[in-house]
């Protein structure tokens, strides 16, 4: 099964307050294993930066303002992402700034079927715990070092590491047991247990070996 790793940076924290989406980065997974396949933007949200905002991510309305806008991007984005499990955390925050965004542009939202939440999966293991992305990682002893700054693409990467800890799944993943691999080598490891028979005259040497060896004073 094919799933889409997901995170944004915005302007702020609601898209009814104004505010809009600078980054979105995708990673795509085979059954939780990187196909290679990225999609990653940067965007003008046409509008101002917030300080606040700013020292989040570090992307300034300057540094923005010669990037695609959401409307130049949204159909690669939502082909990207096109039947696929999408794994956000906190996706309240980041659906409710897609979908606020494709419903200006009169594209189809996203639906709420296709979304795990990761959050909301950590919460029902650690009860009454931080589970943030970043305490999370610190549970899980993933290194943060690299995220001195939010950026999306990261996140992804770091997501990706923390879900398969939440799931308790180990990788990489290989069946041994249903595979011509294991077949092959369950067969190899009976196939060299090889019996050596030993002749008389052999025994009868070691014998004579021992007895003439074991009287000398080897300390």
């Amino acid at each position: 099964m094919y799933e889409i790793f997901l995170d944004t940076e915005t302007t702020g924290l609601s898209f009814s307050d104004g505010h809009k989406i600078v980054e979105i980065a995708c990673i795509e997974t085979k059954d939780l294993m990187p196909t290679g396949n990225v999609f990653h933007k940067l965007i003008n949200p046409k509008r101002s930066m917030p300080e606040a905002a700013y020292n989040v991510h570090g992307f300034s309305e300057k540094f923005l303002k010669d990037k695609e806008t959401f409307d130049q991007i949204a159909d690669e984005f939502t082909s990207f992402i096109n039947n696929k499990k999408i794994i956000i955390h906190n996706a309240s925050f980041d659906l409710g700034f897609l979908n606020g965004e494709l419903g200006l542009i009169k594209k189809n939202k996203i639906e709420k079927k296709m979304i795990v939440d990761s959050l909301e999966v950590a919460r029902n293991k650690f009860p009454g715990t931080s589970n943030s992305l970043d305490a999370l990682c610190r549970k899980f002893n993933i290194d943060l070092s690299r995220r001195a700054k939010h950026n999306a693409l990261l996140d992804c990467e770091l997501l990706r590491e923390v879900y398969i800890n939440l799931l308790d799944v180990k990788e990489p993943r290989l069946n041994l047991s249903s595979s011509d691999l294991g077949s092959n080598f369950y067969k190899a490891r009976h196939y060299n247990k090889k019996i050596v028979e030993i002749s008389d005259l052999e025994i009868k040497k070691h014998q004579s070996f021992l007895k003439s060896e074991l009287k000398k004073n080897f300390y």
